[in-house]
């Protein structure tokens, strides 16, 4: 096992995809020389040259649409999107045409191409470098949405995707890429698309969240274990699209209490369809309320960082939610 940070570990999850399959190419602003403006590509381009690791024009939309038609030829895409909130000009290329290839042709096209994109907040990039779009791409069958919260998880998910025959939207906390590091194993190994990971077990209280709020949930568990006697189970996701149904109900059965943790805005938030499978199918398992912890609906993360930390959900704020639900 070798430990490191969220970044470095998808960067070497890209240099050894690269590696494997010569098809696969990197696009996207800045990826070349300069290796990203996080440095996600950081010497892939002295190492594979500017076939390879493309620098692309500040358009978000061609850059899918390359992807797409790339892909189309047997080629196999990474396309950066700088920042999430940027990917609105691809849309139409994400929604219309990747993710519905595959069903239009009766499996004859497919359209193995990933996008990679940071999201969140956190890092006081203000209203147009801190949006989180998950909940927009998760309504459209077709696609694939990842969100690693682990080292190991961002390698191992996303040589997954790069392997998987259709497209597979990749959201990395940015938040995280330095902050959250952990061991990544030797070797070649891959993560599998769908499946949930259980961060923590417990007995009191399930606690579902992804990205950064995976690793802030994991940290409020674990001072409550320490501090308070409380026993959360932690549910990483991972996976939003498709969702892991199975492991959901599996641990409120096991705990009767369910808080879903999520960054973004809380009216129509991804968590809001955690929380209609619960109401559906987990209700008899049930012993209180399901709770929401999220970030406020306001038009953007805030840029000043006190009210940032306002917005967004933190360790003292889930620990605090998962104590008042332990007490219901």
């Amino acid at each position: 096992m070798a430990v490191m940070t969220l970044i470095d570990a998808l960067r070497q999850g890209m240099d050894e995809e690269m590696a494997r399959d010569p098809r696969v190419f990197i696009t996207g602003e800045d990826v070349g020389p300069r290796g990203g403006v996080f440095r996600a590509t950081q010497g892939l381009h002295e190492k594979y040259g500017s076939a390879r690791v493309v620098d692309s024009p500040l358009a978000e939309l061609s850059i899918v649409a390359i992807g797409i038609g790339a892909a189309l030829a047997d080629l196999r895409p990474i396309c950066e999107i700088q920042f999430a909130d940027f990917i609105h000009p691809a849309f139409n290329q994400i929604v219309n045409e990747a993710a519905k290839f595959y069903y239009r042709s009766n499996g004859t096209w497919r359209v193995p191409m990933v996008i990679r994109t940071p999201y969140g907040g956190g890092i006081s990039g203000g209203l147009y470098h801190s949006q989180s779009i998950e909940a927009f791409f998760t309504h459209v069958p077709g696609l694939k949405v990842v969100v690693p919260s682990t080292p190991k998880d961002a390698k191992g998910l996303l040589k997954s995707a790069v392997r998987d025959p259709n497209p597979v939207l990749f959201l990395e906390p940015k938040k995280g890429y330095r902050a959250i590091k952990g061991e990544v194993p030797d070797g070649e190994y891959t993560v599998p698309i769908g499946p949930a990971r259980t961060a923590r077990e417990g007995r009191d209280v399930s606690v579902f969240a992804y990205g950064m709020m995976a690793h802030y949930a994991t940290m409020a568990a674990e001072k409550l274990a320490r501090d308070g006697g409380i026993d959360a189970e932690v549910i990483d996701l991972r996976t939003l699209l498709p969702l892991d149904k199975t492991a959901i109900l599996a641990s409120v059965k096991k705990t009767g209490k369910a808080l879903i943790v999520y960054e973004d805005n809380r009216t129509m938030g991804y968590g809001a369809e955690v929380a209609a499978v619960l109401a559906d199918e987990g209700f008899e398992l049930l012993d209180a309320p399901i709770r929401r912890l999220t970030g406020l609906d306001v038009p953007a993360v805030p840029f000043s960082h006190p009210m940032q930390e306002h917005f967004m959900p933190n360790p003292e704020k889930i620990a605090a939610a998962i104590r008042e639900l332990a007490e219901y």
